[in-house]
């Protein structure tokens, strides 16, 4: 079977995802100043499922009815949003949202290695885990040392963003399966089964919220959060898994922190220093290098010189070369 592979559209998709996922992070910072992990992920989740069961309704979309098709759902949002969402919230109140996009690009690694058990089209060439690893080093070059910075109890934390990417990569796989379904009901259903899911956990967690009444700031960063950042980005997430497969999809945890510093370039006023553009041009490099093609036009070339008739020899002998006049 051949190999999944991205085109110019697929590679738009996924800088478009990794704007609005990049924005995520910086959104939940600032709402975790008023909410408490659990309830921000529930309101995250619950708002989004209400989002995408809207759009469903009105494009006349049917929820699947057999016990089986529930099962499988109930799986995706457990790996896909429920203990993801949980783990993530949780994690950036003890470690700084860098140090979280760095363990959460290591999303495609574990991804790589789950599809290359489980599937039969996105198996482990060496091209691409390397290609991978230089980008995932390439965000850590642009997150800087200072990201490093360990303080008490960020062990947990860390492997609570590790133990969320693992379960994106699960997750990824196994959304494979609903490719029959229309494209926005395995996103829709996910996130339903996964409110669901997260509410016992927030009930016993306690309040929801660190203040009487949240700002309106918190409100509209919860709001971006769940209608963009969740329920449209999931729409492209799988519309990417279903044409390009999960270790192409997975490639939006590596440019996540990319589009978070050139729009705080663009719209901040952010510096960017020599890390940066370090940082990028490999990160651009390990893109080119899992993509595939740059390379292989690079071979031809190299083959169509090799190959190339020697036309700088001796010669032909004078008589050979003019025509044969009579006399």
């Amino acid at each position: 079977m051949a190999a999944l592979r991205m085109t110019a559209r697929e590679w738009g998709w996924l800088v478009a995802l990794s704007v609005l996922w990049g924005g995520a992070f910086f959104m939940t910072s600032v709402a975790l100043k008023e909410m408490t992990p659990f309830g921000l992920a529930f309101f995250r989740i619950s708002i989004a499922a209400l989002t995408l069961g809207i759009a469903v309704w009105v494009m006349g979309g049917a929820i699947p009815a057999r016990l089986t098709d529930w099962r499988a759902f109930t799986i995706l949002a457990i790996f896909g949003n429920a203990v993801p969402f949980c783990l993530l919230a949780w994690a950036q109140t003890q470690i700084s949202g860098g140090l979280a996009a760095i363990l959460n690009a290591m999303t495609p690694i574990f991804t790589i290695l789950i599809a290359h058990v489980f599937t039969q089209d996105e198996k482990i060439t060496l091209g691409r885990f390397l290609g991978i690893l230089l980008a995932v080093c390439g965000v850590a070059v642009i997150v800087g040392p200072s990201a490093l910075t360990l303080h008490g109890g960020q062990l947990w934390a860390e492997a609570a963003v590790l133990g969320a990417s693992c379960c994106y990569a699960i997750a990824g796989v196994y959304g494979r399966r609903f490719g029959g379904y229309p494209l926005l009901i395995p996103a829709f259903m996910q996130l339903m089964i996964g409110s669901a899911l997260v509410l016992p956990v927030l009930l016993l967690a306690g309040t929801p919220v660190r203040v009487a009444m949240p700002s309106l700031t918190t409100i509209a960063c919860v709001l971006g959060l769940a209608v963009f950042s969740t329920a449209l980005a999931f729409g492209i997430y799988f519309r990417i898994l279903r044409s390009a497969g999960a270790t192409n999809a997975g490639l939006v945890t590596i440019l996540v922190p990319v589009t978070a510093i050139l729009l705080g370039a663009l719209i901040l006023g952010d510096q960017l220093v020599a890390r940066h553009y370090a940082g990028l041009v490999m990160i651009a490099t390990g893109l080119l290098i899992i993509d595939g093609r740059p390379l292989q036009v690079l071979r031809s070339v190299v083959f169509r010189a090799r190959n190339k008739p020697d036309v700088s020899g001796p010669a032909a002998p004078h008589m050979l070369n003019e025509p044969h006049k009579l006399r």
